[in-house]
């Protein structure tokens, strides 16, 4: 195959990738983070069941991530990416009105493994669509739909949320459908296939580390605009705020993770991007600085948490080279199970001791510290 040539060529493919884990994670997974206040306070769930909803969701982009070279395989690299698009938009519709708290746990679940499979297939694919000059930039616009799915969702939510937290679901549920609309026209091949095999062997610390940063990032993830709402008090405006911050800093993280692996080499990048999710969890357990600190937190949380992906996605490249399409949907799958697995822990957690912010935060602290200790020697320098 060959790679596009013109810069307009490599844009429109890495924004169509943006926009795919954009509604995937951005919309479809951290569209929950503000509304989990919201559906509190309306009754439709308790905090530990909001909890276990964050969890679900973890849950099903396991699944999706197992799931996405199966999907391809049965029917063809676009339409999977097709019908994960509409799954997430109808997952999202599915919670426009008061039900069960297990057709919830379905709906994040399903939402959860639309996003699995957008993330598995959309960066290898635009990684090997566009030439090796702009790889490290297409990498970062990708993964930067994360986090313009986090603003998005947190500049539309307030006004949504005054007819309803239904009214959330709804707008957040059409968003994706106009996502996919413009998307669909312009997705990319499907990328080469690769020895399965080598390239983990080649990038197998560097995998755990990515696993262990997803699992130190449960806690921002989930229980973010919570801590800003019922453990400081800001209301849901203020909870909201923090969620932009949030999404904020991870487009700006993802944007220069890639230019960082192009310029300084994936060592220096992974190690800057690690240290920098160790400090903001840190930040998170020091309620002297009130809204200083978490505003600190959201920004740097989503720099480091969301930007390491692309930092990830292009050093996985520079390591495996074309295998690293067949490496990232594993990357995707150990990231998956870590953050499941510490989510349902860290549900329980929060449940075990009456919804407080502390225990959860410094699970994310200590997980994140290991994330660093693991990814400092995980890439080779140069």
């Amino acid at each position: 195959m060959t790679a596009p040539a013109s810069a307009t060529a490599w844009l429109t493919l890495a924004l169509a990738g943006a926009v795919a884990v954009g509604t995937g994670i951005g919309l479809a997974r951290f569209g929950f983070v503000p509304l989990f206040p919201a559906m509190v306070g309306a009754g439709w769930v308790d905090g530990a069941g909001a909890g276990l909803l964050g969890a679900a969701n973890l849950a099903g982009y396991l699944a999706g991530a197992l799931g996405a070279a199966r999907l391809v395989r049965a029917i063809g690299f676009r339409p999977a990416l097709d019908a994960a698009m509409l799954l997430a938009a109808v997952a999202l519709l599915g919670c426009v009105l008061p039900a069960e708290f297990w057709w919830f746990v379905g709906c994040r679940a399903t939402a959860g493994a639309a996003g699995g499979v957008l993330m598995a297939l959309a960066g290898p694919a635009v990684q090997a669509a566009v030439a090796a000059p702009h790889r490290g930039r297409a990498s970062g616009v990708v993964i930067a739909g994360v986090g313009g799915g986090i603003v998005a969702v947190a500049l539309l939510l307030p006004a949504l949320l005054l007819l309803g937290v239904g009214a959330g679901w709804g707008g957040l549920g059409l968003l994706a459908l106009g996502g996919w609309a413009w998307a669909r026209r312009h997705w990319p091949p499907a990328p080469p296939r690769a020895d399965p095999v080598a390239p983990v062997v080649r990038a197998g610390r560097l995998v755990v580390a990515y696993a262990l940063s997803g699992a130190g990032m449960v806690a921002p993830m989930i229980y973010l605009s919570d801590l800003a709402v019922r453990g400081h008090g800001f209301g849901l405006g203020l909870g909201s705020v923090v969620w932009a911050l949030f999404g904020i800093g991870a487009m700006a993280g993802t944007v220069l993770g890639g230019r960082a692996v192009d310029r300084f080499g994936a060592a220096a990048a992974v190690r800057l991007w690690l240290s920098v999710q160790v400090v903001a969890l840190g930040l998170a357990l020091l309620p002297a600085f009130g809204g200083l600190g978490l505003g600190a937190t959201a920004v740097l949380s989503g720099f480091s948490g969301v930007g390491v992906s692309a930092v990830a996605l292009a050093a996985f490249r520079r390591q495996a080279g074309a295998g690293a399409a067949a490496l990232w949907p594993r990357a995707t799958a150990a990231y998956a199970v870590a953050q499941a697995g510490v989510a349902f822990g860290l549900a329980a957690l929060f449940a075990r001791f009456g919804d407080a912010h502390g225990p959860v935060f410094s699970a994310g602290l200590v997980l994140s510290v290991a994330a660093l200790a693991v990814g400092w020697r995980a890439v080779a320098p140069g």
